[in-house]
Protein backbone atom coordinates (compact mmCIF):
# COMPACT_ATOMS: atom_id res chain seq x y z
CA UNK A 1 0.00 0.00 0.00
CA UNK A 2 1.79 3.55 -0.92
CA UNK A 3 1.02 6.80 0.10
CA UNK A 4 -1.53 9.05 -1.96
CA UNK A 5 -2.02 13.10 -2.74
CA UNK A 6 -5.65 13.69 -2.46
CA UNK A 7 -6.58 17.64 -3.00
CA UNK A 8 -8.95 18.88 0.09
CA UNK A 9 -12.85 19.22 -1.49
CA UNK A 10 -12.86 22.33 1.35
CA UNK A 11 -9.65 24.42 1.06
CA UNK A 12 -8.28 23.14 -2.52
CA UNK A 13 -4.66 22.12 -1.02
CA UNK A 14 -3.16 19.08 -1.50
CA UNK A 15 -3.04 16.30 1.36
CA UNK A 16 -1.43 12.98 1.33
CA UNK A 17 -2.70 9.95 3.47
CA UNK A 18 -0.17 7.48 4.47
CA UNK A 19 -0.33 3.67 4.16
CA UNK A 20 -0.77 3.66 8.18
CA UNK A 21 -3.96 5.75 7.61
CA UNK A 22 -4.96 3.13 4.70
CA UNK A 23 -4.91 0.49 7.08
CA UNK A 24 -6.60 1.91 9.70
CA UNK A 25 -9.51 3.14 7.25
CA UNK A 26 -9.48 -0.47 6.33
CA UNK A 27 -9.32 -1.77 9.97
CA UNK A 28 -12.82 0.54 10.32
CA UNK A 29 -13.82 0.08 7.32
CA UNK A 30 -14.40 3.86 5.96
CA UNK A 31 -13.39 5.13 3.34
CA UNK A 32 -10.86 7.55 2.75
CA UNK A 33 -11.44 11.38 3.74
CA UNK A 34 -12.03 14.13 1.63
CA UNK A 35 -11.14 16.57 3.68
CA UNK A 36 -7.21 17.72 4.84
CA UNK A 37 -6.53 16.86 8.06
CA UNK A 38 -6.98 21.26 9.50
CA UNK A 39 -10.45 21.16 7.18
CA UNK A 40 -11.61 18.32 9.22
CA UNK A 41 -10.73 19.97 12.42
CA UNK A 42 -12.04 23.06 11.71
CA UNK A 43 -15.44 21.48 10.75
CA UNK A 44 -15.67 19.36 14.01
CA UNK A 45 -14.74 22.85 16.19
CA UNK A 46 -17.73 24.75 13.99
CA UNK A 47 -19.70 22.25 15.68
CA UNK A 48 -18.16 23.63 19.40
CA UNK A 49 -19.56 26.69 21.42
CA UNK A 50 -17.39 26.45 24.45
CA UNK A 51 -18.08 30.06 25.52
CA UNK A 52 -20.59 32.11 24.16
CA UNK A 53 -23.78 32.59 26.71
CA UNK A 54 -26.97 33.71 26.40
CA UNK A 55 -29.97 34.34 28.68
CA UNK A 56 -32.75 31.28 28.13
CA UNK A 57 -35.91 29.41 29.17
CA UNK A 58 -36.27 26.18 29.38
CA UNK A 59 -38.61 24.81 27.24
CA UNK A 60 -39.96 22.55 29.62
CA UNK A 61 -40.37 23.92 33.52
CA UNK A 62 -39.80 27.55 32.34
CA UNK A 63 -36.87 28.36 34.54
CA UNK A 64 -34.46 31.40 33.44
CA UNK A 65 -31.35 29.46 32.46
CA UNK A 66 -27.81 30.18 31.05
CA UNK A 67 -27.61 28.59 27.93
CA UNK A 68 -24.88 27.99 24.49
CA UNK A 69 -28.27 28.54 22.44
CA UNK A 70 -29.40 31.95 22.48
CA UNK A 71 -33.21 32.48 22.80
CA UNK A 72 -34.02 33.60 18.89
CA UNK A 73 -31.71 30.11 17.81
CA UNK A 74 -34.79 27.40 16.38
CA UNK A 75 -34.60 24.68 19.29
CA UNK A 76 -35.91 23.71 22.05
CA UNK A 77 -33.73 24.55 25.29
CA UNK A 78 -34.18 22.54 28.37
CA UNK A 79 -32.69 22.69 31.43
CA UNK A 80 -29.75 19.60 32.52
CA UNK A 81 -32.17 18.78 35.06
CA UNK A 82 -35.18 18.65 32.49
CA UNK A 83 -33.05 16.85 29.78
CA UNK A 84 -31.64 14.19 32.00
CA UNK A 85 -35.36 13.79 33.48
CA UNK A 86 -37.82 11.52 32.70
CA UNK A 87 -40.64 14.17 31.80
CA UNK A 88 -39.81 13.74 28.46
CA UNK A 89 -39.89 11.01 25.76
CA UNK A 90 -37.02 11.12 23.08
CA UNK A 91 -38.15 8.79 21.34
CA UNK A 92 -41.18 10.50 20.19
CA UNK A 93 -39.13 12.20 17.67
CA UNK A 94 -38.05 8.79 15.90
CA UNK A 95 -39.13 8.78 12.21
CA UNK A 96 -38.82 6.55 9.62
CA UNK A 97 -35.83 6.34 7.30
CA UNK A 98 -36.97 8.23 4.28
CA UNK A 99 -34.91 6.65 0.99
CA UNK A 100 -36.08 9.65 -1.49
CA UNK A 101 -34.29 11.84 0.77
CA UNK A 102 -30.61 12.89 1.48
CA UNK A 103 -29.68 11.43 4.71
CA UNK A 104 -28.18 14.29 6.41
CA UNK A 105 -31.91 16.85 5.63
CA UNK A 106 -33.28 13.88 7.37
CA UNK A 107 -31.05 14.32 10.33
CA UNK A 108 -30.78 17.98 10.25
CA UNK A 109 -34.99 17.61 10.58
CA UNK A 110 -34.10 15.60 13.73
CA UNK A 111 -31.84 18.24 15.00
CA UNK A 112 -34.41 20.68 14.50
CA UNK A 113 -37.19 18.56 16.40
CA UNK A 114 -34.90 17.00 19.59
CA UNK A 115 -34.55 19.58 22.46
CA UNK A 116 -31.29 20.15 22.92
CA UNK A 117 -29.67 20.33 26.97
CA UNK A 118 -28.82 23.78 27.68
CA UNK A 119 -25.04 23.29 29.06
CA UNK A 120 -22.66 20.30 28.91
CA UNK A 121 -22.40 19.89 33.05
CA UNK A 122 -22.39 16.86 35.54
CA UNK A 123 -21.70 17.12 39.84
CA UNK A 124 -21.22 20.99 39.56
CA UNK A 125 -21.48 22.81 43.36
CA UNK A 126 -22.19 26.44 42.95
CA UNK A 127 -20.60 26.86 39.26
CA UNK A 128 -23.43 27.69 37.33
CA UNK A 129 -21.37 30.00 34.62
CA UNK A 130 -19.22 26.90 33.56
CA UNK A 131 -19.73 24.50 29.88
CA UNK A 132 -18.17 21.02 28.94
CA UNK A 133 -17.05 20.94 33.27
CA UNK A 134 -17.63 18.05 35.28
CA UNK A 135 -17.34 18.12 39.36
CA UNK A 136 -16.35 22.20 39.10
CA UNK A 137 -17.37 23.80 42.46
CA UNK A 138 -17.66 27.17 43.12
CA UNK A 139 -16.13 28.07 39.80
CA UNK A 140 -17.01 30.73 36.74
CA UNK A 141 -16.46 31.07 33.04
CA UNK A 142 -14.55 27.99 33.22
CA UNK A 143 -14.48 25.56 30.55
CA UNK A 144 -13.51 22.41 29.83
CA UNK A 145 -12.19 21.49 33.11
CA UNK A 146 -12.29 18.77 35.85
CA UNK A 147 -12.03 18.81 39.15
CA UNK A 148 -11.28 22.23 39.48
CA UNK A 149 -12.24 24.62 42.44
CA UNK A 150 -12.72 28.00 42.84
CA UNK A 151 -11.40 29.21 39.81
CA UNK A 152 -12.21 31.23 37.22
CA UNK A 153 -11.76 32.15 33.46
CA UNK A 154 -9.61 29.35 32.78
CA UNK A 155 -9.67 26.34 30.51
CA UNK A 156 -8.48 22.57 30.64
CA UNK A 157 -7.83 22.28 34.41
CA UNK A 158 -7.41 19.20 36.16
CA UNK A 159 -7.55 18.64 39.93
CA UNK A 160 -6.44 22.13 40.34
CA UNK A 161 -8.03 25.39 42.55
CA UNK A 162 -7.20 28.95 42.57
CA UNK A 163 -6.95 28.85 38.75
CA UNK A 164 -7.72 32.31 37.56
CA UNK A 165 -7.24 33.00 33.36
CA UNK A 166 -4.94 30.04 32.67
CA UNK A 167 -4.95 27.10 30.09
CA UNK A 168 -3.97 23.72 30.73
CA UNK A 169 -3.02 23.25 33.87
CA UNK A 170 -2.99 19.95 36.19
CA UNK A 171 -2.77 19.27 39.81
CA UNK A 172 -1.86 23.12 40.84
CA UNK A 173 -3.12 26.06 43.14
CA UNK A 174 -3.24 29.93 43.32
CA UNK A 175 -2.18 29.99 38.89
CA UNK A 176 -2.39 33.28 36.75
CA UNK A 177 -2.17 34.45 33.59
CA UNK A 178 -0.37 30.53 33.10
CA UNK A 179 -0.64 28.27 30.45
CA UNK A 180 0.73 24.09 30.30
CA UNK A 181 1.75 23.76 34.14
CA UNK A 182 1.74 20.91 35.92
CA UNK A 183 2.42 20.55 39.71
CA UNK A 184 2.97 23.76 40.56
CA UNK A 185 1.87 26.20 42.96
CA UNK A 186 1.62 30.38 43.40
CA UNK A 187 2.75 30.94 39.90
CA UNK A 188 2.01 33.87 37.72
CA UNK A 189 2.83 34.25 34.09
CA UNK A 190 4.56 30.56 33.79
CA UNK A 191 4.09 28.76 30.76
CA UNK A 192 5.26 25.26 29.55
CA UNK A 193 6.71 23.99 33.56
CA UNK A 194 6.46 21.60 36.04
CA UNK A 195 6.77 20.99 39.68
CA UNK A 196 7.48 25.13 40.28
CA UNK A 197 6.11 27.52 43.07
CA UNK A 198 6.86 31.14 43.91
CA UNK A 199 7.62 31.92 40.36
CA UNK A 200 6.80 34.38 37.82
CA UNK A 201 7.35 34.84 34.20
CA UNK A 202 9.31 32.02 33.56
CA UNK A 203 8.85 29.40 30.47
CA UNK A 204 10.17 25.63 30.49
CA UNK A 205 11.00 25.38 34.12
CA UNK A 206 11.17 21.92 35.96
CA UNK A 207 11.82 21.64 39.92
CA UNK A 208 12.33 25.48 40.52
CA UNK A 209 11.08 28.03 43.19
CA UNK A 210 11.42 31.61 43.60
CA UNK A 211 12.60 32.30 39.82
CA UNK A 212 11.78 35.54 38.25
CA UNK A 213 12.04 35.88 34.33
CA UNK A 214 14.04 33.13 33.92
CA UNK A 215 13.49 30.40 30.88
CA UNK A 216 14.57 26.68 30.82
CA UNK A 217 15.86 25.98 34.22
CA UNK A 218 16.00 22.69 36.15
CA UNK A 219 15.92 22.60 40.13
CA UNK A 220 17.11 26.14 40.71
CA UNK A 221 16.15 28.74 43.19
CA UNK A 222 16.59 32.27 43.60
CA UNK A 223 17.67 33.10 39.66
CA UNK A 224 16.35 36.20 38.28
CA UNK A 225 16.42 36.39 34.67
CA UNK A 226 18.89 33.40 34.62
CA UNK A 227 21.16 34.48 37.10
CA UNK A 228 21.83 33.04 39.95
CA UNK A 229 21.59 34.76 43.61
CA UNK A 230 21.58 34.24 47.14
CA UNK A 231 17.84 34.79 48.92
CA UNK A 232 18.55 37.60 50.71
CA UNK A 233 19.62 39.02 47.11
CA UNK A 234 17.02 37.57 45.14
CA UNK A 235 14.63 39.05 47.87
CA UNK A 236 16.05 42.20 47.89
CA UNK A 237 15.41 41.99 43.54
CA UNK A 238 12.32 41.11 43.78
CA UNK A 239 10.81 43.51 46.68
CA UNK A 240 11.75 46.76 44.16
CA UNK A 241 9.37 45.62 41.62
CA UNK A 242 5.76 46.26 42.57
CA UNK A 243 3.88 43.74 40.94
CA UNK A 244 0.61 45.43 42.51
CA UNK A 245 0.89 47.83 39.76
CA UNK A 246 -0.67 47.47 36.44
CA UNK A 247 2.07 49.61 34.64
CA UNK A 248 4.74 47.84 35.95
CA UNK A 249 3.55 44.29 35.28
CA UNK A 250 2.20 45.13 31.72
CA UNK A 251 5.94 46.13 31.26
CA UNK A 252 7.23 43.27 32.04
CA UNK A 253 4.92 41.16 30.01
CA UNK A 254 6.59 42.74 26.88
CA UNK A 255 10.23 42.27 28.14
CA UNK A 256 9.24 38.28 29.00
CA UNK A 257 7.48 38.10 25.49
CA UNK A 258 10.05 40.49 23.77
CA UNK A 259 14.01 39.88 24.58
CA UNK A 260 13.34 36.78 26.80
CA UNK A 261 11.40 34.57 25.14
CA UNK A 262 12.47 35.25 21.16
CA UNK A 263 16.12 34.99 22.01
CA UNK A 264 15.90 31.29 23.98
CA UNK A 265 16.54 28.15 22.83
CA UNK A 266 13.19 26.46 22.20
CA UNK A 267 13.26 22.40 21.80
CA UNK A 268 11.28 20.98 18.21
CA UNK A 269 8.22 20.11 20.35
CA UNK A 270 6.89 19.70 23.98
CA UNK A 271 7.10 15.68 23.75
CA UNK A 272 7.55 14.52 27.17
CA UNK A 273 7.83 10.40 28.45
CA UNK A 274 6.29 9.49 24.88
CA UNK A 275 7.59 7.02 22.05
CA UNK A 276 7.29 7.48 18.38
CA UNK A 277 5.29 10.07 18.43
CA UNK A 278 4.79 13.67 17.08
CA UNK A 279 3.21 17.08 17.20
CA UNK A 280 2.94 18.69 20.36
CA UNK A 281 2.37 19.06 23.75
CA UNK A 282 2.23 15.18 24.36
CA UNK A 283 2.62 13.52 27.42
CA UNK A 284 3.18 9.95 27.73
CA UNK A 285 2.19 8.90 24.65
CA UNK A 286 3.08 6.41 22.20
CA UNK A 287 2.96 6.08 18.65
CA UNK A 288 0.68 9.04 17.89
CA UNK A 289 1.47 11.12 14.95
CA UNK A 290 0.54 14.64 14.09
CA UNK A 291 -1.51 14.90 17.57
CA UNK A 292 -1.41 18.26 19.69
CA UNK A 293 -2.25 18.46 23.35
CA UNK A 294 -2.89 14.72 24.07
CA UNK A 295 -1.83 12.61 27.41
CA UNK A 296 -1.78 8.96 27.74
CA UNK A 297 -2.87 8.29 23.99
CA UNK A 298 -1.69 5.39 21.93
CA UNK A 299 -1.77 4.62 18.34
CA UNK A 300 -3.87 7.98 17.31
CA UNK A 301 -3.34 10.33 14.48
CA UNK A 302 -4.57 14.10 13.97
CA UNK A 303 -6.09 13.70 17.31
CA UNK A 304 -5.97 16.90 19.28
CA UNK A 305 -6.97 17.86 23.25
CA UNK A 306 -7.44 14.25 24.11
CA UNK A 307 -6.86 12.04 26.73
CA UNK A 308 -6.63 8.45 27.19
CA UNK A 309 -7.59 6.72 23.87
CA UNK A 310 -6.04 4.39 22.06
CA UNK A 311 -6.21 3.40 18.34
CA UNK A 312 -7.86 6.39 17.12
CA UNK A 313 -7.72 8.67 14.38
CA UNK A 314 -9.65 12.51 13.73
CA UNK A 315 -10.68 13.05 17.77
CA UNK A 316 -11.56 16.59 18.97
CA UNK A 317 -11.52 16.83 23.17
CA UNK A 318 -12.32 12.84 23.83
CA UNK A 319 -10.90 11.59 26.38
CA UNK A 320 -11.80 8.48 29.28
CA UNK A 321 -10.64 5.12 27.58
CA UNK A 322 -11.73 5.74 24.57
CA UNK A 323 -10.72 3.71 21.33
CA UNK A 324 -11.22 2.72 17.66
CA UNK A 325 -13.07 6.49 17.57
CA UNK A 326 -12.82 8.02 14.20
CA UNK A 327 -13.71 11.84 12.93
CA UNK A 328 -15.27 12.43 16.23
CA UNK A 329 -16.17 15.53 18.68
CA UNK A 330 -15.69 15.66 22.36
CA UNK A 331 -16.65 11.67 23.14
CA UNK A 332 -15.97 10.42 26.47
CA UNK A 333 -15.72 6.46 26.53
CA UNK A 334 -16.67 5.46 23.53
CA UNK A 335 -15.91 3.02 21.62
CA UNK A 336 -16.33 2.18 17.65
CA UNK A 337 -17.18 5.62 17.33
CA UNK A 338 -17.74 7.30 13.84
CA UNK A 339 -18.48 10.70 12.88
CA UNK A 340 -20.22 11.21 16.57
CA UNK A 341 -20.91 14.35 18.63
CA UNK A 342 -20.71 14.96 22.54
CA UNK A 343 -21.49 11.38 23.19
CA UNK A 344 -20.52 9.47 26.47
CA UNK A 345 -20.28 5.65 27.83
CA UNK A 346 -21.35 4.46 24.24
CA UNK A 347 -19.95 1.63 21.59
CA UNK A 348 -20.82 1.28 17.68
CA UNK A 349 -22.66 4.21 16.94
CA UNK A 350 -22.34 6.35 13.92
CA UNK A 351 -23.40 9.73 13.19
CA UNK A 352 -24.83 10.25 16.80
CA UNK A 353 -25.19 13.82 18.30
CA UNK A 354 -25.70 13.91 22.53
CA UNK A 355 -26.50 10.11 22.85
CA UNK A 356 -25.51 8.75 25.82
CA UNK A 357 -25.10 4.72 27.66
CA UNK A 358 -25.90 3.65 23.70
CA UNK A 359 -24.78 1.00 21.94
CA UNK A 360 -25.61 0.07 17.82
CA UNK A 361 -27.11 3.35 16.87
CA UNK A 362 -27.52 5.11 13.61
CA UNK A 363 -27.86 9.23 13.16
CA UNK A 364 -29.27 9.42 16.76
CA UNK A 365 -30.00 12.17 18.75
CA UNK A 366 -30.11 12.53 22.54
CA UNK A 367 -30.96 8.50 23.28
CA UNK A 368 -30.30 7.65 26.38
CA UNK A 369 -29.89 3.63 27.23
CA UNK A 370 -31.04 2.28 23.34
CA UNK A 371 -29.50 0.33 21.57
CA UNK A 372 -30.44 -0.59 17.74
CA UNK A 373 -32.07 2.52 16.61
CA UNK A 374 -32.00 4.92 13.53
CA UNK A 375 -33.30 8.27 13.36
CA UNK A 376 -34.55 7.94 16.71
CA UNK A 377 -37.07 4.79 15.89
CA UNK A 378 -36.51 1.72 17.50
CA UNK A 379 -35.52 -1.79 15.28
CA UNK A 380 -34.78 -5.33 16.38
CA UNK A 381 -30.87 -6.58 15.98
CA UNK A 382 -32.04 -7.85 12.82
CA UNK A 383 -33.92 -5.07 11.47
CA UNK A 384 -31.02 -2.94 11.86
CA UNK A 385 -28.11 -5.05 10.72
CA UNK A 386 -30.42 -5.21 7.45
CA UNK A 387 -31.57 -1.40 7.48
CA UNK A 388 -28.05 0.08 8.19
CA UNK A 389 -25.79 -1.07 4.51
CA UNK A 390 -28.67 -0.07 2.82
CA UNK A 391 -28.63 3.74 4.51
CA UNK A 392 -25.01 3.45 3.85
CA UNK A 393 -25.54 3.04 -0.01
CA UNK A 394 -28.12 5.36 0.09
CA UNK A 395 -25.86 8.11 1.18
CA UNK A 396 -23.23 7.06 -1.44
CA UNK A 397 -25.84 6.92 -3.92
CA UNK A 398 -27.63 10.31 -3.25
CA UNK A 399 -24.88 12.18 -1.19
CA UNK A 400 -25.87 15.47 0.35
CA UNK A 401 -23.93 18.77 -1.31
CA UNK A 402 -23.47 21.79 0.63
CA UNK A 403 -24.12 25.57 -0.50
CA UNK A 404 -20.31 25.56 -1.70
CA UNK A 405 -20.80 22.58 -3.47
CA UNK A 406 -18.83 19.95 -1.57
CA UNK A 407 -20.25 16.15 -1.68
CA UNK A 408 -21.25 14.91 1.41
CA UNK A 409 -21.11 10.81 1.01
CA UNK A 410 -20.55 8.27 3.82
CA UNK A 411 -17.59 8.97 5.45
CA UNK A 412 -17.80 12.57 6.54
CA UNK A 413 -18.52 14.54 9.50
CA UNK A 414 -21.85 16.76 9.64
CA UNK A 415 -21.46 19.90 7.23
CA UNK A 416 -20.54 23.12 8.99
CA UNK A 417 -23.66 24.68 7.76
CA UNK A 418 -26.07 21.99 10.00
CA UNK A 419 -24.39 22.73 13.30
CA UNK A 420 -26.54 24.48 15.55
CA UNK A 421 -23.86 27.61 15.97
CA UNK A 422 -22.72 30.09 14.10
CA UNK A 423 -19.08 29.85 13.57
CA UNK A 424 -18.03 32.80 15.65
CA UNK A 425 -19.56 31.32 18.47
CA UNK A 426 -17.94 28.67 18.09
CA UNK A 427 -13.81 26.91 18.89
CA UNK A 428 -13.43 27.30 15.18
CA UNK A 429 -13.20 30.62 15.42
CA UNK A 430 -10.15 30.59 18.03
CA UNK A 431 -7.53 28.49 15.83
CA UNK A 432 -8.77 29.32 12.61
CA UNK A 433 -10.47 32.70 13.10
CA UNK A 434 -12.22 34.28 10.26
CA UNK A 435 -13.67 37.92 9.78
CA UNK A 436 -17.38 38.05 8.82
CA UNK A 437 -17.16 38.54 5.19
CA UNK A 438 -14.47 35.52 5.37
CA UNK A 439 -16.87 32.99 6.86
CA UNK A 440 -19.67 33.88 5.22
CA UNK A 441 -17.95 33.38 1.64
CA UNK A 442 -16.70 29.70 2.74
CA UNK A 443 -20.62 29.00 3.24
CA UNK A 444 -20.72 29.50 7.57
CA UNK A 445 -23.46 31.29 9.82
CA UNK A 446 -22.26 33.91 11.26
CA UNK A 447 -23.93 36.00 14.29
CA UNK A 448 -23.83 39.82 14.16
CA UNK A 449 -22.46 41.70 17.08
CA UNK A 450 -25.42 42.55 19.61
CA UNK A 451 -26.14 45.83 20.62
CA UNK A 452 -24.97 46.77 24.32
CA UNK A 453 -26.27 49.22 26.36
CA UNK A 454 -24.14 48.92 28.74
CA UNK A 455 -23.64 52.14 31.33
CA UNK A 456 -19.77 52.22 31.93
CA UNK A 457 -18.98 52.67 35.74
CA UNK A 458 -15.35 52.68 35.45
CA UNK A 459 -13.51 53.85 31.85
CA UNK A 460 -10.29 51.56 31.18
CA UNK A 461 -7.98 54.59 31.75
CA UNK A 462 -9.49 55.53 35.07
CA UNK A 463 -9.38 51.97 36.57
CA UNK A 464 -6.30 52.80 39.32
CA UNK A 465 -2.76 50.94 38.25
CA UNK A 466 -2.34 50.02 41.31
CA UNK A 467 -4.32 47.14 43.64
CA UNK A 468 -3.28 48.51 46.78
CA UNK A 469 -5.45 51.53 45.62
CA UNK A 470 -8.28 49.89 44.94
CA UNK A 471 -10.92 48.52 47.46
CA UNK A 472 -14.26 46.45 47.30
CA UNK A 473 -16.39 49.35 45.92
CA UNK A 474 -14.98 48.47 42.62
CA UNK A 475 -17.35 44.94 42.81
CA UNK A 476 -19.76 44.33 40.34
CA UNK A 477 -19.41 48.15 38.71
CA UNK A 478 -19.39 48.12 35.16
CA UNK A 479 -15.81 48.34 33.72
CA UNK A 480 -14.96 49.05 30.21
CA UNK A 481 -12.70 46.87 28.31
CA UNK A 482 -9.83 48.57 26.79
CA UNK A 483 -10.44 46.69 23.38
CA UNK A 484 -13.87 48.38 23.06
CA UNK A 485 -15.11 45.70 20.70
CA UNK A 486 -12.63 46.50 18.06
CA UNK A 487 -11.15 43.40 17.63
CA UNK A 488 -11.69 39.89 16.34
CA UNK A 489 -11.88 38.31 19.20
CA UNK A 490 -15.84 38.01 20.71
CA UNK A 491 -15.12 40.97 22.89
CA UNK A 492 -17.95 42.10 25.53
CA UNK A 493 -16.95 45.53 25.26
CA UNK A 494 -17.36 45.67 29.41
CA UNK A 495 -16.34 43.36 32.52
CA UNK A 496 -17.29 43.23 35.82
CA UNK A 497 -14.75 42.09 39.34
CA UNK A 498 -16.93 39.72 41.35
CA UNK A 499 -16.67 39.41 44.71
CA UNK A 500 -14.47 36.44 44.75
CA UNK A 501 -12.18 37.43 41.80
CA UNK A 502 -11.83 40.58 43.53
CA UNK A 503 -10.21 38.65 46.93
CA UNK A 504 -7.74 36.58 44.75
CA UNK A 505 -6.53 40.27 43.61
CA UNK A 506 -6.32 40.92 47.03
CA UNK A 507 -4.33 37.76 48.19
CA UNK A 508 -1.67 37.76 45.65
CA UNK A 509 -1.25 41.24 45.20
CA UNK A 510 -1.91 41.47 41.16
CA UNK A 511 -3.83 44.42 39.71
CA UNK A 512 -7.18 44.63 38.21
CA UNK A 513 -7.45 43.48 34.31
CA UNK A 514 -7.95 46.10 31.88
CA UNK A 515 -9.51 43.27 28.88
CA UNK A 516 -12.81 41.46 29.36
CA UNK A 517 -11.98 37.62 30.22
CA UNK A 518 -12.87 36.45 26.09
CA UNK A 519 -10.22 39.23 25.24
CA UNK A 520 -7.90 37.70 27.50
CA UNK A 521 -8.26 34.21 26.51
CA UNK A 522 -7.70 35.05 23.07
CA UNK A 523 -4.68 36.79 23.95
CA UNK A 524 -3.55 33.65 25.77
CA UNK A 525 -4.20 31.75 22.88
CA UNK A 526 -1.90 34.02 20.43
CA UNK A 527 0.96 32.61 22.63
CA UNK A 528 0.36 29.22 21.91
CA UNK A 529 1.81 27.67 18.49
CA UNK A 530 -0.58 26.46 15.66
CA UNK A 531 -1.95 23.52 15.20
CA UNK A 532 0.25 22.42 12.44
CA UNK A 533 3.72 20.82 11.67
CA UNK A 534 6.47 21.87 9.39
CA UNK A 535 9.46 19.47 8.54
CA UNK A 536 13.07 21.70 9.52
CA UNK A 537 16.13 21.00 10.80
CA UNK A 538 17.80 21.98 13.71
CA UNK A 539 19.23 25.12 14.07
CA UNK A 540 21.92 24.37 16.23
CA UNK A 541 25.66 24.58 14.54
CA UNK A 542 26.77 21.30 12.65
CA UNK A 543 24.16 19.44 13.93
CA UNK A 544 21.66 17.60 10.67
CA UNK A 545 19.03 16.01 12.83
CA UNK A 546 15.46 16.82 10.92
CA UNK A 547 11.88 17.05 12.98
CA UNK A 548 8.55 17.61 12.72
CA UNK A 549 7.61 21.28 14.16
CA UNK A 550 4.54 23.60 15.16
CA UNK A 551 7.61 26.75 14.67
CA UNK A 552 6.83 27.59 11.12
CA UNK A 553 10.16 28.49 9.00
CA UNK A 554 9.98 32.14 8.56
CA UNK A 555 9.53 32.32 12.61
CA UNK A 556 12.53 33.76 14.45
CA UNK A 557 12.73 31.43 17.59
CA UNK A 558 16.05 29.52 17.78
CA UNK A 559 14.60 25.63 17.27
CA UNK A 560 16.72 22.57 18.48
CA UNK A 561 16.41 18.90 18.40
CA UNK A 562 15.68 17.14 21.28
CA UNK A 563 19.59 16.16 21.24
CA UNK A 564 21.22 19.66 20.86
CA UNK A 565 18.11 21.16 23.39
CA UNK A 566 19.72 18.31 26.43
CA UNK A 567 22.70 19.26 26.24
CA UNK A 568 22.53 23.28 26.35
CA UNK A 569 19.78 22.98 29.22
CA UNK A 570 19.87 19.92 31.33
Amino acid sequence: MKSETKVCQNCKNDFTIEPDDFLFYEKIKVPPPTFCPECRLQRKMAWRNERSFYNNTCSLCDKNIISIYNKNSPFLVYCNDCWWGDNWDVMSYGKEYNFLEFFLKQFNELILAVPRVSLFQKGNIDSPYTNHADHNKNCYLCFNNGFIEDSMYSKWGVKSNYMYDSYSILDSSFIYESMDLTHCNNCIYAINSKDCFNSSFIYNCSGCNNCFLSTNLRNKKYVFKNKQYSKQEYNDLINKIKLTKFSIINNIINDFKGDILKNIIRKYASITRSINSTGDIIFGSKNSKKCFHLIDTENCSYCVDNSSIKDSYDTYESAFNCELQYDSHACNRLSNGKWCNISYDCHHLTYCDNCHSCSNCFACIGLRSKQYCILNRQYTKEQYEELVPKIIQHMNDMPYIDSKGRVYKYGEFFPSELSPFCYNETIAQEYFPLTKEEAIKQGYKWKDKEERSYQIDIKNEDIPDDINDIDESIVNKVIECSHKGTCNQQCTEAFKIIPEEYQFYKRMNLPIPRLCPNCRHYERLSQRNPLKLWHRTCMHEGCTNEFETSYAPERSEIVYCEKCYQQEVY
